[in-house]
């Protein structure tokens, strides 16, 4: 499939969000609450599969943080335990972003989100998403502005593209993304990684586990690899692109409840070296 029709903008909402039992972060291998009946509950929100059910998420706590592995390609969590890292690509579309960020107030997740800010969806849902980005319970990492294959254009544009974007992300959420960076389609070499570090972006950020929806693909097939790659220490990507992930967060709960796995954001396991 071409790079424009995967990249297409789905405008029509088509759903939203299924919100219920918290799932906060907490302790590395500190079990959660044991799944609810209240998950299931029915929709109320007109033209939607689900509801949101106002049910508190768990509370705060603080996991062990161990230092940030120096150089290299991070794809894993450190440690044995039972949190998982689900990150989030690119803002293609506005609903999207909107929605997981609703999913994530309304539930607890704890997200991180790799930006691309050439994306309308970032300013859009300021208002929103900022809240959550100054709490910490969605973490915001440099995916470049405008999503090249950085093995495929010079220097000088790998250099622009994380600048631009690390730029935009310090303007408008008040935050350094720093040092977490992803390269756009996992694409990367020691170029890349050498440019990425000497701006401060020392972690390239890879993955264990795709749901496989850079692409419009049907909510079973996203249940499915969610079910194969939601397990401890894993790093999830997905994608802040089509409406079907919009259809099954009361699934990705679910399964996230009934397996006591601990969501948590890259910073909520790293601290940073530099």
């Amino acid at each position: 499939m071409s790079e424009l029709n995967r990249r297409r903008f789905f405008g029509t909402l088509s759903a939203a969000v299924l919100a219920g039992v918290g799932v906060a972060h907490g302790a590395v291998g500190a079990p959660a609450r044991a799944l609810s009946a209240a998950a299931a509950a029915p929709a109320t929100q007109k033209g939607t599969r689900g509801a949101v059910v106002a049910i508190a998420p768990l509370p705060p706590q603080t996991p062990a943080r161990v230092a940030l592995p120096g150089g290299g390609v991070l794809n894993r969590l450190a440690g044995r335990g039972n949190v998982m890292a689900l990150t989030l690509d690119d803002g293609v579309n506005t609903d999207v972003v909107r929605l997981y960020t609703q999913f994530a107030r309304d539930t607890g997740v704890r997200l991180t989100y790799f930006v691309n800010g050439t994306y309308d969806s970032w300013t859009r849902n300021l208002a929103l998403l900022r809240p959550l980005v100054e709490s910490g319970q969605i973490q915001l990492g440099n995916h470049t502005w405008s999503h090249p294959d950085l093995t495929k254009v010079p220097t000088s544009r790998v250099a622009q593209e994380i600048t631009r974007n690390d730029a935009f992300l310090k303007k408008t959420y008040g935050v350094d993304a720093a040092p977490y960076f992803r390269p756009p389609y996992g694409s990367y070499n020691s170029t890349v990684n050498a440019v990425a570090a000497s701006l401060g972006y020392t972690a390239t950020t890879l993955w264990s586990g795709s749901l496989s929806d850079s692409t419009v693909i049907t909510e079973d097939y996203i249940i499915r690899m969610a079910e194969q790659y939601f397990t401890g220490q894993s790093i999830v990507l997905g994608h802040l692109n089509h409406l079907p992930v919009t259809h099954v967060y009361g699934q990705l709960r679910d399964l996230i409840r009934a397996r006591q796995l601990r969501t948590v954001t890259l910073n909520d396991v790293y601290v940073p070296t530099h």
